[in-house]
């Protein structure tokens, strides 16, 4: 029989990796299954860090929200638990991001719109009213003032009489990928990885179920990078952070199995699921020969995952709903710990309730009707998904002797080094998508010419001015005297080696705000210049 003409030239992932046209024993020549493979919930976790994974227990659905004033997003999260989520994602606004009150200057304009605005704890309190703390999980995506979002957190569950070691939940706290990729950033990096491993010890002290920093790859992905380079720079950082605590005197074993992961999943389906695996054996075999644990909790890489935001498409947007399927599937074969699916319209606004709602019934499909979480790893031993995460971590593995070479990630990131890799890997894709040699439906294909508009979210003016009131009826009642002496306790305890958490709780439950914390330890601890990386 003939062979018929192959569509293109070369067929690659978009990590830009050729990909065969048929994959076989051969493709695994130097591949043994005791060693690479192994079984679930063994080193070196490679097909999952349980042994039953979702036959155990599914993976906890965490829709990220947050919008408006406190209030306001306090009842989305009693709409999502009441529609079956099973743990809460809190999205901040942008100045909560960068450290600033609602009623700063410079936060004119933007308090409420890309997430909900937090700049005291009487707004934690609100966020979380009605809402048991100690029965629930809670995500943070916070990363520059983590460590005060956090204190207020904790100031909550101590009003309510909730001891704080029953409390469980992740901090991003993650500000390397800051500097990498997103730019929120506060401060130097030095005392940023202070602030980070003054968490690590607290917890490790005091909230044992807590994870204190949330390793992001989600957002290199968001910033354009492709798997490859999200897996090599957010274990590098892993390990950074891991390096940093021990220089700090914990132990590897006290804290380590506090780490969590974040990963993106975007649309190319194989190599997101290798991804993952390859996440879980580089991690426990680095871990290994560099840090020795003995505690095989240390070795194990926890994950949570999001869809890929930067893959919603504003041009047909009910596309998306196809898209986040996919990466929602993605993700589960792959063996995330938790996941949250993108709604449909968040290239438009914030989600509306409707949309997600869609979103999280899309995982809830996937957990009870597709049968897919019945078995563990079921691509396991599939020549192409083994290939694939074999080639995952070689590569990775060659982005680790590189910045190991430049003197670790700090380095690195003085240099421009992870930002300008970043930058080429967009480039490209987007060279691909102008010239069609990817594929965007909608978007550079199947172009409808008219767009059927579809309902949005909406943030009105009167959240930033409510906020304003707020914040200035709480200055007014409050003991300013005892604001002050709180922020220079905290100030001098930044000036030296002392954990900063138990100062910085002092001063929430003095009612000081984010703003007024920021910039106390600003003072100490000075700004940061990023390097020109073009």
């Amino acid at each position: 029989m003939q062979d018929r003409k192959e569509r293109k030239d070369r067929f690659d992932s978009l990590s830009g990796s050729p990909i065969a046209r048929l994959y076989t024993k051969n493709d695994l020549k130097d591949w043994e299954a005791e060693r690479d493979l192994g079984l679930p919930g063994e080193f070196p976790y490679t097909r999952g860090i349980y042994p039953t994974m979702y036959r155990g227990r599914l993976w906890t659905m965490r829709q990220f929200a947050g919008f408006g004033t406190a209030a306001d997003t306090n009842a989305r999260f009693k709409y999502l638990l009441e529609q079956g989520q099973t743990g809460l994602s809190v999205a901040f606004d942008m100045p909560t991001l960068m450290g600033l009150d609602s009623d700063d200057p410079r936060a004119r304009g933007e308090v409420g719109y890309c997430g909900v605005a937090v700049a005291s704890l009487e707004d934690m309190d609100r966020l979380f009213d009605g809402i048991p703390l100690d029965r629930v999980t809670t995500s943070m995506t916070i990363n520059g003032p983590a460590a005060i979002l956090f204190a207020m957190y904790l100031a909550v569950a101590k009003r309510r009489e909730i001891p704080v070691d029953r409390l469980g939940g992740t901090l991003q706290n993650d500000i390397l990928k800051e500097y990498i990729a997103q730019k929120e950033w506060l401060f130097p990096p030095e005392p940023h990885l202070r602030l980070i491993t003054d968490t690590i010890a607290y917890c490790t002290s005091h909230v044992p179920k807590w994870h204190p920093v949330s390793i992001s790859g989600y957002h290199i992905r968001e910033a354009g990078s492709n798997a490859l380079q999200e897996l090599a720079f957010t274990l590098y950082d892993g390990l950074t952070y891991v390096e940093a605590a021990v220089k700090a005197g914990l132990a590897v074993d006290t804290f380590a199995p506090q780490l969590s992961f974040f990963f993106n999943v975007h649309n190319d389906f194989f190599e997101e699921i290798a991804k993952f695996r390859a996440a879980r054996r580089l991690w426990a075999r680095e871990m290994e020969r560099r840090y020795h644990p003995k505690d095989p909790r240390s070795l194990q890489l926890r994950c949570h995952a999001q869809t890929a935001g930067c893959s919603l498409m504003a041009q047909q947007p009910m596309n998306n709903v196809v898209r986040t399927t996919l990466q929602a599937l993605a993700a589960v074969l792959g063996g995330t710990q938790s996941l949250h699916t993108n709604s449909m319209d968040e290239t438009l606004a914030l989600p509306t309730q409707e949309a997600v709602t869609l979103a999280l019934r899309t995982q809830q499909v996937i957990a009870h009707e597709s049968e897919v979480p019945n078995t563990v790893d079921p691509l396991g031993g599939s020549y192409y998904v083994e290939r694939l995460t074999n080639q995952l971590e070689e590569a990775a593995r060659d982005y680790f002797r590189k910045l190991d070479e430049m003197g670790g990630m700090l380095k690195a990131i003085e240099r421009g080094f992870p930002q300008r890799e970043i930058l080429n890997a967009s480039q490209r894709y987007q060279r691909e998508v102008e010239k069609k040699e990817r594929v965007i439906v909608g978007v550079n294909e199947y172009v409808e010419p008219e767009t059927h508009p579809i309902p949005i979210l909406k943030i009105g003016p009167e959240v930033e001015a409510s906020q304003i009131q707020r914040l200035a009826a709480l200055r007014a009642r409050r003991d300013s005297y005892k604001v002050a002496g709180t922020l220079q306790a905290v100030q001098e305890a930044a000036a030296c080696a002392e954990n900063l958490m138990p100062y910085l709780l002092d001063a929430v439950k003095a009612e000081a705000t984010l703003g007024e914390m920021c910039a106390a330890l600003r003072e100490v601890f000075g700004t940061y210049k990023e390097p020109v990386v073009l």
